[in-house]
């Protein structure tokens, strides 16, 4: 399993890979905010672990290992977003808090909260009653 660190640069990759067609070190460093060689150094090791091949000065392509990963990743970081935009989280808090969850979940949790929000997704008005216990719990404190 790839660490922390690894998913995220999988993920990054591959979004690069499906937004460009291509993934250049600089884009990778300015998405992750780190420094180009830092993003080296973990190519190298994405690289060895089998998840792209890295040429340089030439590029790097996902394997299927690596695609199969990245779109995974990239999936379950915009399923914890429709999940806390489910349960009204504040649209500024988003992307910080699943930066902040998504590594410490479990795929079991991920698949929970996957049919979570496909449960609240499939009728109106069950959200309508979750807002609902929210604003009862508010006016509670």
């Amino acid at each position: 399993m790839p660490t922390p660190s690894m998913e995220d640069y999988l993920e990054r990759i591959y979004k690069l890979m499906e937004e460009k067609g291509y993934a250049r070190v600089s884009d990778i460093a300015e998405g992750l905010s780190v420094h180009p060689s830092s993003v080296t150094k973990m190519i190298q090791k994405l690289d060895k672990d089998n998840y792209l091949i890295y040429e340089k000065y030439r590029g790097l392509i996902l394997t299927p290992k690596g695609k199969k990963m990245g779109k995974r990743l990239m999936e379950r970081h915009q399923l914890l977003e429709a999940f806390l935009t489910t349960i009204g989280v504040q649209a500024e808090n988003i992307y910080r808090d699943v930066e902040g969850i998504e590594h410490h979940l479990s795929w079991d949790s991920i698949t929970c909260i996957e049919t979570l929000v496909e449960y609240f997704r499939r009728d109106g008005s069950r959200l309508e009653d979750l807002q609902q216990v929210r604003k009862e719990m508010e006016s509670e404190e």
